[in-house]
This record gives structure tokens, sequence and C-alpha cells, in this order.
């Protein structure tokens, strides 16, 4: 068929070819038919995970060491969780912290965390030990899985005190499961692990107690002597003790670790932080986060797991180039998590 062609009209602009024209015309028509046949999916709606719960008890597990139960006030069904999880705590105070469950992940009526007492820490320790009491109503978000329990047939759970907390939820379901774990778990004293009584429960060929009093600070060597070829190694305790573990792991096995502190600064440089709120200037050494100068400046600066994942420290930056060293953060943000993410150079302007 041969194309035909029009004259081009007053502006230079030539006439459509009819044919093409109607074409067009018939498969938008067929489109917009389909449009309005198709279903209207509904608006994506953020899911609210807080709620507010009733401490049904406190209970010293350990020295220094409490464990909270928390359940609905109604007595209700709670959302479900999976060993590795955690919860959000809001306290009276306005402060915001992370806590493994460490309950029974069947029990759907009630929450369980342990909390060791640290009166060098952020605060948040003190004031449950000293004010939470049962009967309080405490506002939590969760559960949520950081640190999950990844499917294997053999085991190795290292836990180094309140470490414990995690992991004694995944030893129970390695142990259900049949699968081939072992469990080292370390402290300074035997007074000071939590739920030993819990573990007695389990075989005892498997569990290795170890307290720094009677054997030492342990080293990789005996942390990782059962660490064979295809084994899942979960850990989780103090910084040093996971250093420790991550320079000398074999290459043949899998790690996975959870800090209860935040990671030491590597690579870090000097830059400076501006308080766009209060106009104050403030100096940040390479050692030290943004976050632990900001707390000096402004206490009730929020925060909680200060390892970079949790987002309650994330702020706005209003001017500077941000080295984002958050694993939730994408590159080139307009937010920073102050906890971890530093300057790439100069001065970064914050909304503070």
């Amino acid at each position: 068929m041969t194309r035909m062609s029009y004259p081009a009209d007053l502006y230079g602009r030539r006439d459509r070819d009819r044919f093409w024209v109607a074409v067009n015309t018939f498969f938008t028509s067929v489109q917009r038919v389909r449009m309005l046949r198709s279903p209207v999916l509904p608006p994506v709606r953020e899911v609210d995970r807080s709620a507010d719960l009733v401490v049904r008890s406190v209970r010293k597990v350990a020295e220094d060491v409490v464990a909270l139960t928390l359940a609905a006030p109604d007595g209700g069904v709670l959302p479900a969780w999976h060993p590795g999880c955690h919860l959000d705590l809001h306290l009276p105070s306005g402060r915001r912290r992370q806590y493994s469950l460490c309950g029974d992940p069947s029990d759907r009526r009630t929450y369980r965390i342990a909390v060791r007492r640290l009166p060098d820490g952020g605060g948040g320790s003190v004031e449950i030990h000293d004010e939470v009491t049962e009967g309080d109503v405490l506002k939590i978000q969760g559960p949520r899985n950081a640190f999950p329990l990844i499917p294997r047939d053999r085991y190795l759970f290292i836990a180094g005190g309140i470490g414990i907390t995690p992991i004694l939820p995944m030893v129970q379901a390695a142990h259900r499961a049949g699968a081939d774990w072992r469990l080292i778990y370390t402290g300074r004293t035997r007074e000071t692990l939590p739920f030993l009584d819990e573990l007695a429960g389990l075989p005892s060929a498997r569990i290795t107690i170890r307290t720094d009093d009677t054997d030492g600070i342990p080293t990789s060597a005996d942390l990782l002597a059962d660490a064979t070829p295809g084994t899942a190694v979960h850990v989780c305790g103090p910084a040093p003790m996971i250093d420790t573990i991550r320079a000398a792991f074999p290459s043949d096995a899998t790690l996975h670790y959870e800090r209860f502190a935040p990671a030491p600064v590597t690579n870090g440089h000097p830059f400076e932080v501006e308080l766009k709120r209060s106009g104050r200037v403030l100096q940040v050494p390479p050692t030290r986060s943004a976050l632990d100068v900001i707390k000096e400046e402004q206490p009730d600066v929020a925060y909680s797991c200060r390892q970079g994942f949790c987002g309650t420290c994330k702020v706005s930056v209003l001017s500077g180039d941000v080295d984002q060293r958050a694993p939730s953060d994408p590159p080139g943000d307009d937010t920073m998590l102050i906890c971890v993410s530093r300057a790439t150079k100069g001065r970064l302007t914050l909304d503070l």
C-alpha cells in the first residue's frame, strides 16, 4: 500500500495520514475499555506495629539482670515472632531502646525480654531496673527481626552474657527441629549468666558454660572449636568477643552475629556537625560517632540500636555530603543515621 502525502498547513506541519489516525484511534479506545474493566487496587497503607502492653511481671534472673513479661491489657493474642526478633520499647522518659525477645515463640499471649543494668550506659537499662514495675503500661513496636535463625542442619551458638537473649530461643528451636547443635555460653561469673535454669532442661553434652573467673577469657580457638565445615555460627555478645571470632572465622562455615553495643568506628576522619536550631558547631573526632558528640550537647536526642538499622536516630541533612554507612540508607539520601554515618569531608548541617 502506498502512503499518501498531504500538503503542509500554514505552520509548515503536514497533515497526518488518515489511515494511521484511524488505527491509532481504534487501539486507544480498546485500551481505555480495558482500563475501565480492570480492578481498582486499594491504596497502600502503612502497617501500624505499635501497641500498649502491660508489664505482667518483673523478675530477677541473674546478677543485675531482670526479665520483663509483657502482655496485652485484655490478655489478647500478640503478633507472632521468630527467634532473633526484638522489640522497640518506649520508656516513660521518652527513651527508646531495643531488646531481644527471649521467651517462647509459641506463647502468643506474652512477650519476654531481659535487661542488664548498665550504670554507664544511655540510661535506659537503669530506668527499667529502678522505675518500671508490675502493672505499668509500656508502648512497644515490633516484633522485628534483624538477626534471623538461618535454616541449617548444624549450628554453633555462642552467647556472651546478656547476649543469651536472642540465642536462647534459637537453641530451643534447633533442638525441637532435631538439628545438630552446640552452645558456648560465656560470662564473668555464673551469677551474671541469666537463664541457666532453662538451659538445664536441654542436653548438657551440647552446652559449654565458661566463666572468666574459673576458665579465663576464651580465645578464638576455644569458641570456634566446633565450627566444622557447613556449620552455621550464630553469635551475640560484647564487641571484643565478636571481633575475636570474626578475625579467626573459618571460610567453610557461615557467621551470623548481633552486637548489643555499637561497633567501633573504622576508617574514621574528623568532621563538623552544625546543629541548625541552636547554631552550635560540634567537632566529631575520627574515633567517635556524631551521635556520641551530639548527645553531650542534646542529651534527649533520640537513638536506640546505635548500629545503623533501627532508624531511630535518623535526621535530615540540610547541607553537606554524607558518608552513608547504615545498611538502610541509600547513597544520595538527604537524611543520615547519626549513630554510624559520617561526613565525607568538612561540615554537615543537621536539622537538630
